[in-house]
């Protein structure tokens, strides 16, 4: 099944809420332009990082510009404020999608969608969100539960849940959602400490509710923007470009997930074939980790860009 987005003239990326903030950066460009400490002329005007993830998006064709909020971050609160303090208008947002159902991607969904001021907005979602129950095993095989994501939350949140397995064009074809990801790489095998319990069993969590979104701008092609990325962004790229049928990638941005011990060996391949793609930009965020961002960063200085709190990046044709 295809789905061949339109061809957007621009799109900005605001991150209401990662894992990294520094407030005087002062590497403004075209592209990147960060938060501002100041508020009422004075420095005062600081912004909350967590290990989480949320973005603004918005998407320019022609005159009209159109927007999507993508993920919640981790805390009640943590999204919420930042939106405050960056002064950022949610009401316009006209639908809302979800990259899977881990805390540090929900967990701000009801303050943002109260912000957002309407009712039954629609949340697009793959219908493994609601998995459960969730864990992850620390140490000598201690288990973490992951709080679990519900229906009845989702609808006490106050948004309307479309649940799909697969592709789905949102915003009349400016962003594609990509639902569930092939994995296909020999070495994108997900984290095995991450389980989930099946019928009084527990089974490594393949988290298959993992997924994307994509734009496509005009002659310069893909912009992917995942969460995590626990299908590997690798075959979230290559799925991203057999969906849309546009192989020329723009940007890579997201949580790669490449942090900790199980991710290790992952980090090489991965960086490998992320010179191979060739995207003009590299835009690792949230569960990266620092070793990938760092190995990113030194092999493709030129497409590198790190990503913060507050930093609200543009891509245009």
């Amino acid at each position: 099944m295809k789905i061949i987005p339109n061809e957007i003239e621009k799109i900005e990326i605001l991150t209401l809420q990662d894992n990294y903030i520094d407030l005087v950066m002062r590497d403004n460009s075209d592209i990147v332009e960060r938060a501002m400490p100041v508020k009422e002329g004075e420095i005062k005007n600081s912004l909350l990082a967590e290990h989480g993830f949320s973005s603004l998006v918005t998407v320019s064709r022609g005159n009209q510009s159109r927007k999507i909020l993508f993920d919640f971050g981790f805390s009640a609160m943590g999204a919420a404020f930042n939106a405050d303090a960056l002064g950022v208008d949610l009401s316009d947002v006209e639908v809302t999608a979800l990259s899977h159902g881990h805390l540090d991607h929900v967990g701000g969904l009801s303050e943002l969608i109260r912000r957002a001021g309407r009712k039954e907005i629609e949340l697009i979602v793959h219908p493994d969100v609601f998995r459960g129950p969730r864990y992850s095993i620390v140490g000598e095989g201690r288990k973490v539960k992951f709080p679990e994501f519900t229906r009845q939350k989702a609808s006490e949140a106050g948004v309307s849940v479309i649940e799909t397995q697969g592709p789905r064009p949102l915003l009349d074809g400016d962003i594609v959602f990509l639902g569930g990801i092939p994995r296909r790489t020999d070495f994108e095998k997900g984290a095995p400490n991450l389980i989930y319990m099946k019928d009084g069993k527990e089974i490594v969590d393949d988290i298959p509710d993992d997924t994307s979104i994509v734009a496509n701008v005009r002659g310069r092609g893909l912009v992917i923007l995942s969460g995590c990325a626990h299908s590997g962004i690798i075959n979230t790229v290559n799925y991203a470009r057999e969906i849309t049928g546009v192989t020329k990638v723009f940007v890579i941005m997201g949580g790669f997930h490449l942090t900790g011990p199980h991710m290790a060996p992952v980090i090489g391949p991965t960086v490998r074939c992320i010179e191979e793609i060739q995207p003009t930009y590299v835009v690792p965020t949230h569960c990266t980790g620092r070793n990938a961002v760092m190995q990113i960063e030194r092999q493709m200085p030129e497409s590198f860009i790190l990503n913060m709190v507050g930093t609200r990046l543009t891509f245009s044709a």
